[in-house]
């Protein structure tokens, strides 16, 4: 299972409206080899899920996750954070064993 933010909820909201994805649309988390720890978190926006997707729904956001990334954001919360030098998504990954300075990727 993953958590997201009601505050992340609603820049995804904003996010998908923007790019004008439908209600079969969504936000794709997930992870790939590289960054400078060794892996690192994709997010996109999809106009559709694929067939093995995991769905999970927040107040009407839809969220795609990978089987395989999902093995690595298990009991993840995605958070969007706002400052002064500072906005975008915030990931909050218990499986992360270390991270790099920007927060973009990660070890096991």
């Amino acid at each position: 299972m993953i958590r997201v933010t009601p505050k992340a909820v609603e820049k995804i909201r904003q996010t998908l409206a923007k790019h004008g994805v439908g209600t079969e649309g969504g936000l794709r988390l997930g992870v790939q080899g590289g960054g400078c720890s060794g892996y690192s978190y994709v997010i996109r926006v999809e106009p559709q899920q694929r067939p093995t997707d995991n769905v999970y729904d927040f107040d009407g956001v839809r969220v795609f996750v990978d089987p395989k990334s999902l093995n690595l954001l298990k009991g993840m919360t995605l958070d969007y954070k706002e400052s002064l030098i500072f906005s975008g998504f915030v990931f909050d990954n218990p499986n992360a064993k270390k991270t790099c300075g920007c927060g973009t990727s990660f070890s096991i």
